[in-house]
């Protein structure tokens, strides 16, 4: 399971209109952990946006730049928390991952969040969790999305 609070969805969708048609790309930045049930959660606490350095095809893939994947992880770290996730979106394409987005998938144990932008609006966003244990194992499974409301406390 992804949870995440509903202004960090909003804001990855909302990243995804704005580089439409070409994808965007990010990093989630939360804790991991196992609830009673073993099923895993991965708790989002910050979504970074990455620049999608793929120049060739920006339209339909995405890359982003292992320096700034470095430094995202250590301002996580700085903060107690850890890459668990990455987001990009599908312009004109459906929230599906595609071969190339499980070829290019390492990050075992990791959330891997497609919105589908059509015509410049954010459409469905889903979530794919990447198990196994390796490379020669590794498979995504569908991943359910808790987009939590933030309750205001009044005076």
């Amino acid at each position: 399971m992804l949870k995440l609070s509903e202004p960090i969805y909003n804001a990855l969708r909302k990243h995804g209109e704005e580089t439409y048609p070409h994808e965007c790309c990010g990093v989630l930045l939360g804790r991991s952990v196992q609830n009673a049930d073993n099923l895993d959660i991965n708790t989002v606490e910050d979504a970074v946006r990455a620049g999608n350095t793929r120049t060739d095809a920006a339209h339909n893939r995405y890359h982003i730049a292992p320096q700034e994947l470095i430094k995202i992880q250590r301002q996580g770290r700085e903060r107690g928390l850890d890459i668990v996730g990455f987001y990009h979106s599908h312009p004109d394409h459906p929230a599906q991952w595609s071969k190339t987005d499980f070829e290019e998938a390492h990050w075992l144990g990791c959330s891997y969040v497609i919105t589908a932008v059509a015509n410049g609006v954010a459409q469905q966003t889903n979530s794919f969790l990447l198990t196994g244990t390796n490379e020669d194992d590794k498979s995504f499974e569908d991943e359910t999305i808790q987009v939590e409301e933030l309750v205001t406390g009044r005076c």
